[in-house]
């Protein structure tokens, strides 16, 4: 079978190996694949593996040969679902390949802002301390984790790994799901809440549910006016579940302490984004799921899901 890879840069720029793939059949890989060149390198295609190009239904019409979508990551919001259903096109995603990386990334936003590393590393090397007359420079509030109140809003692998390294922070965890039923028995410890009572009682928020017609959108103006004076807010989810300009007025307002980011709306994003400019903003580019591990736990689930389909089994498939 004829299978392409459409942009294979970000889960292997380069260190790892997509030798596995070879074994399966005839292989091309692209590092990036933009709109006007998809139909071309994706005709007769059998097998396409993407992560962030989008397989619509006038992609899809477009390619009679297609059986079979990979997509190199969890959330699969880039495929039309439906579509590849009626045209029964076998659908897969990653499930929890990158959660302890994640998690870890979740936490270093979280310590950078309580602990204002940027600002504290900006004092060093513009030689702010060299000159100051104290032998500690502290010139912002410095936030203590035990005994502060997490929020979780979904609980997923990632939120579950999350609240794991919370608790051994000493930190108290509450969550907003749609099923906390499905948790209770195994998480005595976590407090299941409504959504109000996560904003308004949490120290920091951490946004961990899918994005989807419910969820984009989720931290609006009401949302933040509801949080507590002097909490936090982190994303490692998706970029556009927050309205991110009315994110940026509350941090210039200073109605919202600080925000942490690895996502935003637009990635790239462009370099009047609102939130570049914005007070108490930390932000990665989209890095939280990309270490070594995760990127080889990534290709080698992504193998084993496509040589299942090719045995005839099923493994992690949406359609």
């Amino acid at each position: 079978m004829k299978i392409v890879i459409l942009d294979g840069h970000g889960a292997n720029p380069g260190d790892l190996s997509w030798e596995g793939f070879a074994t399966l059949g005839e292989l091309k890989i692209y590092p990036r694949t933009a709109a006007s060149e998809l139909i071309a390198r994706a005709q007769g295609a059998e097998v396409l593996l993407t992560n962030k190009v989008f397989l619509l239904q006038p992609e899809l019409e477009q390619l009679p040969e297609l059986r079979y979508i990979g997509v190199l990551a969890t959330g699969y919001n880039v495929v039309d679902i439906e579509t590849c259903r009626q045209r029964q096109i076998a659908v897969t995603n990653i499930p929890g390949y990158s959660s302890h990386s994640v998690c870890q990334m979740t936490f270093a936003l979280i310590l950078g802002l309580t602990h204002q590393l940027l600002h504290h590393n900006r004092l060093v090397k513009d030689l702010s301390w060299s000159r100051s007359a104290e032998p500690c420079l502290i010139d912002r509030p410095l936030i203590e984790l035990a005994g502060r109140t997490l929020g979780l809003i979904g609980f997923g692998q990632i939120a579950r790994e999350v609240a794991r390294v919370a608790q051994a922070f000493g930190m108290n965890v509450q969550v907003f799901t749609a099923h906390p039923e499905n948790y209770r028995n195994d998480w005595p410890t976590i407090h299941f809440v409504s959504l109000e009572k996560l904003v308004a009682s949490s120290d920091i928020i951490s946004l961990h549910c899918p994005l989807n017609d419910q969820t984009q959108g989720l931290v609006d103006s009401r949302f933040l006016g509801q949080m507590k004076a002097g909490a936090l807010l982190i994303n490692t989810g998706r970029g556009l579940l927050v309205d991110e300009a009315t994110v940026a007025k509350a941090l210039h307002d200073g109605q919202l302490a600080g925000y942490a980011a690895d996502v935003l709306g637009v990635e790239p994003p462009p370099e009047d984004h609102p939130l570049l400019s914005a007070p108490n903003a930390l932000l990665t580019p989209h890095i939280a799921w990309g270490t070594v591990a995760a990127r080889q736990r990534l290709i080698t689930l992504a193998l084993e899901n496509l040589q299942a389909f090719a045995g005839g089994e099923v493994k992690n498939r949406i359609v």
